[in-house]
């Protein structure tokens, strides 16, 4: 892509988003993650009242006498952008692909977070991890992160979210508020999974295209996977192939709900042609409740 049109992208993308942080979500973002980001300060002999999962049993078990952990509020959080970029997300049937879209939640989680004076930091992942952007504060340094998702050509071809959820926990030792942005067609991230919610705050954003969910009556057509490559005619006109389609999307999803649930983990389900303003609206308030 030509730098003066990268630039333009970047500008429209900036304005955009970065007013729907100031006016919408910073507020939002403030109340649903502010607090929940906490450090180990010291112990003490449990007081009635004190919530029981504090207790320190280790403690308890040495003096005999029960003792609780007191935890003070971390002054910054540290916001991870964990971003599926494999060939899957350059696909949209609507105004936009699922790309274009990852790329805008992306700057409007990014702005967000450094309104309220947190970290950002960006893993873009396919098969393998393509690329690390550290954690830093700052309005250049968001401005970069977009100019990476805009221009960003992945060399791996398929997706590995146990990959990049590993890398994770590899890499930032401290705890951290991980949003996982991903159309999630892949499987046996469980366990991955589970250990990076036992150290971070995981949120999965699941972005998808409607057609991806149920393919049209349409006739013979040619398809291509964009992860393997492999065309393939498809006759659309069969209620059999559009079934097994329908049922593909379906094990995905419902594999994705139960693992997030299971691990204790946050996802939200966002549709292309619908408006992931509202989406992310909505889980900020449940999670503010």
């Amino acid at each position: 892509m030509e730098t003066s049109e990268l630039l333009k992208k970047v500008r429209r993308i900036e304005i955009k988003t970065k007013g729907l942080s100031n006016q919408i979500f910073s507020g939002e973002y403030q109340t649903a993650f502010k607090g929940r980001g906490m450090s180990f300060s010291e112990v003490r002999n449990y007081h009635y009242g004190d919530d029981v999962r504090n207790i320190d049993w280790n403690v308890t078990a040495r003096t005999g006498e029960p003792y609780v952990k007191i935890f003070e509020e971390e002054r910054e959080l540290t916001v991870m952008l964990v971003i599926d970029v494999s060939p899957s997300s350059y696909f949209g049937t609507d105004t936009q692909l699922k790309n274009e879209i990852l790329t805008e939640i992306s700057a409007v989680l990014a702005f967000s977070a450094i309104n309220n004076n947190d970290k950002v930091g960006v893993i873009f992942f396919s098969d393998k991890v393509e690329k690390f952007i550290p954690p830093k504060k700052g309005k250049p340094h968001i401005l970069r992160i977009i100019r990476e998702l805009i221009n960003f050509e992945p060399s791996g071809k398929g997706t590995n979210i146990s990959t990049a959820l590993e890398y994770l926990n590899n890499i930032i030792k401290k705890r951290s508020i991980a949003f996982l942005l991903s159309d999630f067609f892949a499987k046996d991230y469980e366990t991955s999974l589970r250990i990076a919610a036992r150290r971070h705050d995981i949120i999965g954003v699941h972005l998808y295209d409607h057609r991806e969910k149920e393919i049209p009556n349409v006739g013979l057509v040619r398809v291509i996977d964009a992860e393997t490559g492999k065309k393939i005619w498809l006759d659309t006109s069969s209620k059999t192939i559009r079934a097994e389609y329908q049922k593909w999307f379906q094990d995905n999803y419902e594999y994705l709900t139960k693992t997030f649930r299971k691990t204790g983990a946050d996802v939200m389900s966002i549709q292309t042609n619908e408006s992931y303003v509202n989406a992310l609206l909505k889980f900020f308030k449940q999670r503010n409740a």
